[in-house]
């Protein structure tokens, strides 16, 4: 391609042009050429080349007096390089643009508005020769401008695109990366206005940027222009997506969060952008809809299968022709760095009271002394090892991020500018905290975990931790399956970087505690729920959902796909509700369902429960969720299991429920396991093992009903102990009886994981799988390699 023109349209410009038209543009131009084809929508443009960039500065003759400013600049001395950065962008600016390079521009710009008409508006966007490489990121370093009118308008705001080659953030970002300060040149795109401002804008990833997870797509977005979600003043709307499943047929959000979504970035004709609230109504529901959302996840695979690496990417949603646009596609330069052979897991031992919570960036946990900074104007205050605290960052603070322990905001959710810097910087951060600058003490010491889900947390003090590590490029597998037990779909992505052959047990219950939080016959059946603040609360989950069946539906399926998708193909194991008694009448509304017991742990549960007229709706709707899981999000790799199924008949009833309901063992490859808890269930191990695919020894229960200890009074806990020699023979007993039957048989319950004595019994007696939690999987992993060969 030629480079004796100073512009040149996308449809001109390719990947392979970044020396001419930096990252940004030749990302544009590649998707604009090659993609259209396949849906990827780019608005049209064109970009000034670096090469007009380079004519201003020569036409100025001001290149030695730029090599002068940053002979001896010690990237550090924020003060100087301050000054010496304004310096520079004076030199730049009023050199002006030499009068070819202008008519170039006039011209370019004209054909765009024979295109669009008068009206036409403009986003002119900076475009580094050096930026969006996969070595090295330059986003958010230099400027862009929205809304931009006329052809005086446009020149300007070139003008000031190449200006901001040396913002102070551009200066100390070349400098840390490497950079010579004028090897680096730029180029301005220009293109039509997606008129976001009257719909929604946001950033796509093609991974999950806090554990690196790479069959997931991330869509956030909220309403407005898009600059508010990137820089983090804005906490977006967020959904997964799974990538291995949208890419067999299946199509369905994985998992959706609501935003908070309080404020937007709209057009003005006075000062080109400015803040506007977002109404209460707006706020309260989602900015895209599924087939938005699915859409965009689609154009998202379809740019990485393209440039062959994760993405991250901008989009923009256009209020007046109501189609969905990307605006920049650039490298995801942080989480798809990591070494996929090399695992560190961060684990909080003991910690000091809760200050402020918020979105966790990361999995690291850090300690240091606060530092509450309320500008940008304070940053010379900042010492390294501080935690940063601030209401919001933006590239002017990248300096001092990168010497912070830890960063904490008050605004932005997981792809703004705060999240995307502290994790390309391997920092843990907790953005969107609320309240973080005014519930944190200036100079107290904290602790910030982002080690315990996607919750991250602000503790008061020093906490202790430590620090798991394995090198699993080397680690083989043993022949006995190492499962997880999981219930926290929060951390489902990262749990499944362990070296695992999948869930042994999901808990059902544990989701429907936290994603759900109500009753489902509560949701159902509001008009019984006697208290009038319960009744409340329930009709504000509900907000936005035709029913309560749908609500409950939608929240325990997403929370047990995230669950099905990380682990995808691996099997997952689901242990439908097992709730006691007293633990559904916890959930909101729940007691006006459910009766009082002496003695919960035999009373009313598992099984017993699904088929009886008292939670017969109840189960219902559990199974309805799990062919949603199974059907339309295309996650066969779910196994359904029951637990404490106490006799025969009660197992033949509940199958045939199930079978009523959508889940006929054997059908579309539907495997169900049963809990074998009880030591009927080892009794009559031949005529169990013939109802079900697999039994799951649960050591908990199993080792209550044997031995008769309560396992949830203290004063009889001395005798509770699931190695006692008939508990061990119970386990023999039901492990040789699947054998006979050839079905699966493995454990799920606390004991491997406490007790490598256990794990060493069960190896020996042929155990299929083992399923621990996540914190002992590297341990026995080990120590059953090491028996297997032993045994060998």
């Amino acid at each position: 391609m030629s480079d004796q023109r100073y512009i040149l349209a996308f449809d001109h410009v390719g990947r392979d042009d970044v020396a001419l038209v930096g990252g940004k543009n030749a990302s544009l131009g590649e998707m604009y050429q090659r993609l259209a084809s396949s849906g990827v929508r780019v608005p049209t443009g064109f970009a000034v080349t670096a090469r007009g960039y380079r004519r201003v500065l020569d036409a100025a003759g001001i290149r030695p007096a730029l090599t002068e400013l940053f002979a001896d600049l010690d990237p550090d001395d924020l003060g100087e390089l301050a000054a010496r950065s304004a310096r520079a962008r004076a030199l730049i600016h009023d050199a002006g643009l030499p009068d070819d390079l202008a008519a170039e521009i006039v011209a370019a710009y004209r054909v765009l508005r024979e295109r669009y008409g008068e009206d036409l508006r403009l986003a002119v966007r900076s475009s580094a020769t050096a930026e969006d490489l996969p070595e090295a990121s330059f986003a958010g370093q230099h400027e862009s401008y929205l809304n931009v009118v006329g052809e005086a308008g446009l020149l300007d705001a070139v003008r000031r695109c190449f200006a901001s080659a040396f913002t102070d953030r551009g200066v100390h970002y070349r400098a840390r990366q490497g950079f010579d300060q004028l090897e680096v040149a730029l180029s301005v795109g220009v293109m039509r206005l997606v008129r976001s401002d009257l719909a929604c804008s946001g950033v796509v990833f093609t991974l999950d940027p806090e554990s690196g997870y790479r069959d997931a797509v991330l869509v956030s977005g909220s309403y407005g222009l898009g600059e508010y979600v990137v820089q983090g003043t804005v906490e977006p709307d967020e959904f997964y997506v799974h990538k291995p499943t949208y890419r067999t047929g299946s199509r369905a959000v994985l998992r959706r969060r609501l935003g908070g979504k309080t404020v937007r970035l709209v057009t003005d004709s006075a000062t080109g952008t400015r803040r506007d609230l977002t109404p209460a109504a707006d706020r309260r529901r989602f900015c895209l809809d599924d087939d938005e959302v699915l859409e965009l996840a689609g154009t998202a695979i379809t740019i990485e299968d393209h440039f062959g690496r994760p993405m991250d990417i901008e989009w923009a949603k256009d209020g007046i022709d109501g189609l969905v646009y990307i605006v920049q596609a650039r490298p995801e330069t942080a989480a798809s760095r990591g070494a996929a052979t090399t695992l560190s897991r961060f684990v909080l031992d003991e910690h000091g009271d809760l200050v402020v919570d918020g979105h966790a960036v990361g999995s690291r946990i850090a300690v240091g002394r606060a530092r509450v900074l309320a500008d940008a104007d304070h940053l010379a205050d900042f010492r390294p090892g501080e935690v940063l605290v601030a209401a919001a960052t933006t590239p002017d603070w990248e300096p001092v991020m990168k010497t912070a322990a830890a960063v904490v905001t008050d605004r932005g959710g997981r792809t703004c500018h705060a999240a995307i810097v502290a994790r390309e910087l391997g920092v843990p951060a907790v953005v969107g905290t609320v309240a973080g600058t005014a519930a944190i003490t200036d100079g107290d010491v904290v602790t910030v975990s982002c080690a315990e889900g996607e919750t991250g947390h602000v503790y008061r003090g020093s906490a202790t931790f430590h620090v798991d590590q394995a090198d699993l490029g080397e680690l083989p597998r043993p022949r006995t399956h190492i499962m997880v037990n999981l219930g926290n779909p929060a951390v489902a992505f990262r749990t499944s970087l362990l070296p695992t052959d999948g869930v042994g047990l999901a808990r059902m219950e544990f989701v429907i505690s936290e994603s759900v939080r109500a009753h489902p016959l509560a949701l159902l059946h509001p008009e019984r729920v006697t208290d009038d603040a319960d009744r409340a609360r329930l009709a504000e989950l509900l907000e936005g959902y035709p029913d309560g069946a749908s609500y409950f539906v939608e929240r325990l399926s997403e929370g047990i796909g995230m669950i099905a998708a990380a682990f995808y193909p691996k099997p997952v194991v689901v242990r439908m509700s097992d709730f006691k008694t007293n633990e559904y009448a916890d959930l909101l509304g729940g007691s006006a369902f459910e009766g009082q017991e002496d003695n919960p742990m035999l009373g009313f549960r598992g099984a017993s429960r699904y088929a009886h007229p008292a939670y017969e709706e109840g189960f219902a709707l559990e199974c309805r969720a799990m062919c949603r899981v199974r059907e339309e999000m295309g996650l066969v790799n779910v196994i359904l299991m029951l637990p404490f199924v106490r006799r025969l008949e009660e197992a033949d009833t509940v199958l045939a429920r199930m079978a009523e309901l959508g889940l006929e063992r054997g059908r579309d490859g539907l495997q169900v396991y049963a809990m074998c808890e009880i030591p009927n269930n080892v009794i009559l191990v031949d005529e169990f093992a013939t109802r079900f695919d697999g039994l799951s020894i649960g050591s908990n229960d199993l080792t209550q009903l044997t031995l008769g200890v309560d396992r949830d009074n203290a004063v009889v806990a001395f005798d509770y102990d699931e190695r006692d020699p008939g508990v061990l023979r119970m386990i023999q007993l039901a492990i040789e009886g699947c054998h006979r039957h050839g079905i699966h048989v493995g454990i799920c319950g606390q004991a491997p994981s406490d007790y490598p004595d256990m794990a060493a019994f069960l190896v020996r007696n042929g155990i299929d799988s083992i399923s621990l939690n996540p914190d002992s999987v590297l341990r026995t992993t080990l120590s059953v390699l090491e028996l297997e060969e032993q045994l060998a």
